[in-house]
C-alpha cells in the first residue's frame, strides 16, 4: 500500500540512497536504479532537512521561515519535489497525523 503525501505526513530520506554536498548544492544517488540527482540550494536545503522523521508543515515553516516566498507557492513547490521524491525512491512516507 502505498502512503498519500499530504501536509501532515512524516517524511525521511529513504536508506537506499547516499548523497554529498557540492558547495550549495547536493548530489543523490539512488541505489535503488543507480541514478544520480541533483539538488538546487533549496532542494539541498530539504535535503538536509529530511535526514530525520520531519512533517511536511515543519518543513514549509522552516523554508517560510529562511526564504522570502509565499506560503501557497512554497507549500505547493515543496510537495511536488516531495512528490517527485517519493517517486524516485529517495525519501519514504512514514507516517500521517488522522485528519
Amino acid at each position: 500500500m502505498d502512503a498519500f503525501l499530504s501536509v501532515d505526513s512524516l517524511v525521511i530520506a529513504s536508506s537506499q540512497q547516499v548523497s554529498c554536498p557540492l558547495g550549495e548544492e547536493s548530489a543523490i544517488l539512488s541505489m535503488k536504479n543507480s541514478v544520480y540527482y541533483g539538488m538546487d540550494a533549496v532542494g539541498t536545503r530539504v535535503w538536509n532537512l529530511l535526514k530525520q522523521p520531519t512533517r511536511v508543515a515543519e518543513l514549509r515553516d522552516a523554508l517560510l521561515e529562511e526564504y522570502d516566498v509565499d506560503r501557497e507557492l512554497c507549500e505547493r513547490d515543496l510537495m511536488r519535489l516531495l512528490q517527485q521524491m517519493h517517486d524516485e525512491g529517495l525519501i519514504e512516507i512514514v507516517g500521517a497525523s488522522a485528519p
